[in-house]
């Protein structure tokens, strides 16, 4: 089936010698893989290598088979011609770090629209702001309402987050927990818009150890998911 629908990149692997194998989001079917046979030997195709960087927002006219198989493209346009996301450092390493917990965490093949409005928006956002060394742990915090485990913040005046259980507990348990400082700061950013940003201070040190306990909650809560390669070059840049 033909179809015409929003897409965001999550990642490109070389094929052979010519091809890409993509990784996408899209706004119509979830997440789906294409093969863009002899796209890097095309120079005046109508598929570019440009169009597939990580996070890239396109619009597709694709056929869907909805097999499980690799689908192909056949027409792209990008929806949102970035000014900064890929030149700027300190962003184009929050887009390689962002784009891979995506690829680890987002596995669905079905339509997602809120998931997809979501990325679609934070995306422009970061775009559009200067870089906010705190973007990627609201990004994240943010992003598991979608994904479905959310903290339950009913309690969320107590001294410790049970990781495990994603609820607040006024008595530690056998669970890794989120306690002293790392929940202070955690605490801050619920709840906030990216707007707010600017307000939440932290040093380097408490932010790589807030972002540890943050990808440990993914791993806790998203079987087969792995820590990012890309964590330990972001790391390094907000140092």
């Amino acid at each position: 089936m033909q179809v015409t629908t929003k897409a965001i990149v999550f990642s490109s692997l070389k094929y052979g010698d010519t091809s890409l194998i993509v990784k996408a989001f899209t706004e119509s079917d979830g997440l789906k893989s294409y093969l863009l046979k002899g796209v890097l030997n095309a120079r005046k195709g109508r598929l570019k290598p440009a169009y597939f960087l990580p996070l890239m927002q396109l619009e597709v006219v694709a056929n869907h088979k909805n097999k499980g198989t690799l689908e192909r493209i056949r027409e792209v346009k990008i929806t949102h011609p970035y000014t900064s996301l890929h030149t700027d450092i300190v962003k184009n390493s929050l887009v390689l770090f962002l784009a891979e917990m995506l690829g680890g965490c987002i596995q669905e093949q079905e339509q997602n629209k809120g998931l997809f409005n979501y990325l679609e928006y934070s995306l422009i956002w970061l775009d559009d702001h200067k870089a906010n060394p705190n973007f990627h742990l609201l990004f994240l915090l943010n992003l598991t309402k979608y994904l479905g485990f959310y903290p339950d913040t009913s309690l969320a005046h107590a001294p410790y987050l049970d990781l495990q259980e994603g609820s607040f507990s006024f008595v530690p348990t056998l669970n890794p927990m989120l306690q002293g400082e790392n929940l202070t700061h955690l605490n801050r950013l619920l709840g906030i818009n990216f707007d707010a940003l600017p307000t939440i201070k932290m040093s380097k040190t408490q932010r790589r150890e807030l972002l540890k306990m943050v990808v440990l909650y993914f791993q806790l809560h998203l079987h087969g998911f792995r820590k990012p390669k890309s964590l330990e070059v972001l790391n390094a840049v907000f140092e």
